[in-house]
């Protein structure tokens, strides 16, 4: 029998503490549990049980059967195509398994049906879908995923967030509802929202699982934002947490603070009460044995202007940990103050215990689009290292407020490019360099936070952002290997060109994202090509032991288009790294990473290797051909003593599915 839980006592409070009930209860719950590996050891047992390897979303796994030696010799043993899961083919397939007992669980298509499926010869167990309907939602997809829950004398449950916005419970073993659980295994999450929402066309859905603490299961939400919303006024992204037996509701943390709560006063003019969005999109990660969550709070309505939410907006653009059992804040930290970059925090957090300066650190690490990594003690939110607030440009938009400073992190060194830096533009060749800086001069730049801008007559068109809105790194996110605290990133240099305009037939807003005359063509730069020099996309390894770089390398070939250019021939312009969507998968032998062609398909981008790099110099030891673009993150698991890898790919043409690799039997 495994050891019990019993490091979660340490948190539960005095008798006579409001919520010690709360916490007792789930404690009763937690020693009733099989052990789970602490949350930053990654997956255990040979399975995967969480959409992150473990609930601190290290994406690592021991597992070392395939190794430097025989990684060459990997094959497909199996292919679960997606195509008959929806109304239409999904491309975009972004889903990363489970794998339990013997058992892969998914879901596939834009219904986000789940299905269980046979961990050593994709043969498909059983599925499961809701019909909805009607029922809108802004993300028609897939989602990334599903939950695992089990506690003794119960059976196993998934977990899932539907697109309209179900939480629905389903029996491990069977797929079917849960009786016991909401109303026949389903729990509306349009309802106690605090906000009256249309049950049928609220534009609020999810894109990534919930994540689940002893007995409590923690739902976020996705809403549609962008440059150009109709309206300020949008539901909001509050986080709520549901009991895990009965799907009754248990707290909810208003990401937007509400009259009388923490942070209210930076909602300027009551704007509190009507604007929308601060959700949390991205994945979730937890720390069992102190009983919090961590949260990635996205921007509040809209992306690119917020005249009618004058103040710093706090819980947006912060990551939050929460007392799981109770929604009660622990502690946060605000990442952009006042956000009108689209700079949300993109992906889970990643637990890591850190040894900096001979100190023992329980840390969580926060990977932004902006290029940085924020790293705090996950149990007070105290920096780990210093962070700077730093003077940065203004805005002059009318109505427009943007904060003094924005935060800076002193170590580590940012991962990739940041603001327009003049002799980082492109220059294979003289000609290629005067077109570029013939782009730049109609384009407001500068350093980091330079504001969007309105579009000047006979003058600037508009502002170059850097990173853009995809970043940097987005949802894929990172990897960690808990042995040596390095953390892996896969990262892309990215631009965009924000203009802001008043457009009342479309929109109720002030100001709204143009659609003006100029816009980066594909490559975003002369003739096509990107803007910038090399790299485009790289791998970067960082100690956070010591808080520096420990190695970065291009992540991938140079595209097709670019080796191809009319401009470019005779010239080499070596390994350029492409500016992909992929993830990554770190083993107790290898790091893998894919090249996944997504929003950035239109660069010329859409490789469809994936590669075995030496974890500690970034060398390619193998490289691999699927049978399309990387879309969903690989995992590994252990299965009749043969270790499996297994990632989703998809692409224009290609219907979704799930590839497994494995070495030869025998």
């Amino acid at each position: 029998m495994r050891t019990r839980f019993l490091k979660a006592m340490m948190m539960f409070p005095p008798a006579g503490d409001a919520a010690a009930g709360v916490r007792l209860a789930t404690l009763a719950l937690l020693l009733c549990l099989p052990a789970a590996a602490s949350a930053q050891q990654g997956a255990t047992a040979g399975e995967w049980r969480h959409y992150g390897g473990d609930a601190g979303s290290t994406r690592y796994s021991a597992l070392d059967q395939i190794n430097s030696g025989n990684v060459g010799d990997l094959e497909v043993v199996w292919r679960w195509r997606s195509d008959n899961y929806g109304p239409r083919p999904e491309f975009n397939y972004r889903t990363t398994p489970l794998m339990v007992d013997g058992v892969l669980y998914a879901t596939a298509g834009y219904r986000r049906t789940v299905v269980a499926i046979e961990a050593g010869t994709g043969e498909t167990l059983w599925t499961y879908r809701l019909d909805e309907g009607v029922r809108s939602a802004p993300r028609r997809n897939s989602g990334r995923g599903v939950t695992w829950w089990e506690s003794e004398g119960r059976a196993p449950r998934i977990f899932m967030v539907s697109p309209g916005f179900h939480l629905v419970a389903l029996d491990a073993a069977t797929g079917l509802p849960v009786s016991g659980f909401g109303n026949d295994g389903v729990v509306d999450l349009r309802l106690e929202l605090g906000r009256e929402l249309d049950l049928v066309t609220a534009p609020i859905g999810s894109s990534s699982p919930p994540v689940v603490v002893g007995n409590v299961v923690v739902v976020g939400s996705a809403l549609p934002s962008g440059g150009a919303p109709r309206s300020p006024e949008m539901p909001p992204g509050h986080v709520r947490g549901y009991d895990a037996v009965t799907g009754e509701l248990v707290w909810t943390f208003h990401t937007i603070p509400q009259s009388g709560e923490y942070g209210n006063d930076t909602w300027e003019d009551g704007s509190w009460e009507y604007t929308g969005n601060a959700a949390v999109w991205p994945p979730f990660s937890a720390d069992p044995e102190l009983g919090y969550v961590y949260l990635p709070v996205e921007l509040g309505t809209g992306d690119f202007y917020g005249g009618h939410r004058l103040g710093d907006n706090l819980f947006s653009q912060s990551i939050v940990a929460l007392d799981a059992a109770t929604g009660e804040r622990v502690w946060h930290y605000q990442t952009v103050h006042h956000g009108i970059w689209d700079y949300d925090p993109p992906t889970a957090p990643i637990l890591a215990d850190l040894v900096v300066d001979g100190r023992e650190i329980p840390a969580v690490a926060l990977l932004t689009k902006q290029t940085f990594t924020f790293v705090f003690d996950r149990r007070t939110g105290d920096p780990v290292w210093p962070i700077e607030e730093r003077p940065v440009p203004q805005t002059d938009v009318p109505g427009e407020r943007t904060a003094p400073t924005q935060p800076f992190p002193t170590k580590p060194p940012p991962f990739d490019r940041h603001g327009v830096d003049l002799d980082e533009i492109i220059d294979f060749t003289p000609e290629l360099r005067a077109e570029a800086m013939e782009i730049l001069a109609q384009l407001r730049h500068g350093p980091l936070y330079t504001p969007p801008s309105l579009p000047v007559e006979g003058g600037t068109q508009g502002t170059l952002m850097v990173p853009g809105t995809l970043g940097g790194v987005n949802w894929p996110g990172g990897a960690l290997d808990p042995a040596t605290g390095y953390l892996y990133v896969q990262s892309a240099t990215t631009a965009n060109i924000i203009g802001l305009a008043a457009v009342p037939e479309v929109s109720e807003m002030d100001y709204i994202q143009s659609r003006g005359r100029l816009r980066l063509r594909a490559g975003g730069g002369p003739q096509g090509l990107p803007l910038f020099k090399p790299p485009w996309g790289r791998i970067t390894a960082i100690d956070l032991n010591a808080g520096e770089i420990a190695w970065q390398v291009p992540n991938g070939d140079a595209p097709d288009y670019v080796k191809n250019h009319p401009a470019l021939e005779g010239i080499d312009v070596g390994r350029t790294g492409r500016p992909d969507r992929g993830g990554l998968l770190v083993t107790g032998t290898l790091l893998f990473a894919g090249e996944g062609g997504g929003m950035y398909a239109a660069f010329g981008s859409g490789g469809n290797k994936l590669r075995a790099h030496d974890k500690a110099t970034g060398e390619i030891i193998a490289e691999f051909e699927l049978p399309a673009n990387q879309t969903g993150l690989p995992m590994t698991y252990m299965h009749e003593g043969r270790q499996f890898i297994v990632v989703a790919v998809g692409a224009r043409g290609h219907a979704g599915e799930l590839v497994a690799l494995a070495l030869p039997e025998g």
